[in-house]
């Protein structure tokens, strides 16, 4: 079975210890999915699989056969951003913007994980509805790390996209 990668099916790698981010980087030519540390930590490299956010650094390619992955390049649709990506453009939500794809990408499964009631650590309570308040939200994306310091306009974003509810 091929990848299928933002809809379009794409060939596995011949070696099979190929990650997902190598394969989408360097034979795919998709450049929007960054690697940052290649080691897991920073989430730079943060892509959705099924609609559940992994770390493409970590991930071999032939594991995710027949899955649908999308990077950032897969989340316009008809030449119109993503509701996050504008809110990102909308409160600086990023400077370099090297960990932005990865950071958008992350927001948007980490919402998915919400809406199913996954709790994190700061969760009040472990088997109710999650709120995602500012604390909530910052506990949930602290996986992707920005060395700019955008933080705050990371988390605007996301608060005003996910109030909008928009992250449908």
């Amino acid at each position: 079975m091929p990848l299928i990668i933002n809809g379009s099916a794409a060939p596995l790698p011949d070696d099979p210890r190929m990650s997902l981010l190598d394969v989408l980087r360097e034979q795919l030519h998709l450049s929007g999915t960054k690697k940052g540390c290649n080691q897991g930590a920073c989430g730079a490299c943060t892509v959705l699989v099924d609609g559940d956010r992994i770390l493409s650094c970590l991930a071999l390619a032939v594991q995710y056969d027949g899955r649908q992955i999308t990077t950032i390049e897969g989340l316009e649709k008809d030449g119109v951003l993503h509701p996050l990506q504008q809110a990102f453009i909308e409160h600086d939500g990023f400077q370099c913007g090297y960990c932005t794809p990865g950071q958008i990408c992350s927001a948007i499964g980490m919402v998915a994980e919400a809406k199913r009631g996954l709790p994190s650590h700061v969760s009040a309570d472990l088997a109710g509805e999650v709120v995602l308040t500012r604390e909530e939200l910052q506990e949930r994306m602290s996986g992707n790390l920005c060395r700019c310091g955008a933080h705050n306009g990371i988390i605007d974003a996301i608060s005003e996209t996910v109030a909008t509810e928009m992250l449908a």
